[in-house]
């Protein structure tokens, strides 16, 4: 059997995206991906992130939102940055690995002042679902953004 790739699913608060691209990660493809989340402004795990994936069947409401520099140590092969922010404050990661950028929108902030509870968890999942659509493509999808 061959190596796990590391991979670090980063954004600003790792509060919703990376963490549910690491659950995601975690269930879909743990047999070739090892997930890590962090954010360069962790926030705290995001209730309606958890809750969408819980509705999927993926528990995340045991991950805790990291910041980014917990992780510099740790050598990844692959650093996806998940939002602009992230991508403009981690160009090159000091744990080395290839960053690969791919965004995504913020459920967080597109339901700001959103009282309708149904309507925040709609973005919620439109979310989850196109991240999980990302993740099934994994790790093929990495390997050939490093060739590009």
């Amino acid at each position: 059997m061959s190596r796990k790739v590391k991979v670090l699913f980063l954004c600003t608060a790792n509060a919703s995206r990376s963490q549910m691209a690491e659950g995601w990660a975690r269930h879909l493809r743990g047999d070739a991906i090892e997930a890590y989340s962090a954010g360069v402004d962790p926030r705290g795990v995001n209730p309606l992130a958890v809750k969408v994936m819980a509705e999927v069947g993926v528990d995340i409401s045991k991950q805790r939102s990291k910041h980014v520099n917990e992780l510099t140590r740790t050598p990844f092969d692959f650093v996806v940055t998940l939002c602009d922010q992230a991508q403009e404050a981690c160009p090159v990661f000091p744990g080395g690995g290839t960053v690969v950028h791919v965004g995504f929108d913020d459920p967080y902030m597109l339901t700001q002042g959103v009282q309708d509870e149904g309507k925040r968890l709609k973005e919620y999942r439109r979310v989850r679902d196109e991240i999980r659509d990302f993740v099934e493509s994994l790790p093929a999808a990495l390997e050939f953004a490093r060739g590009a």
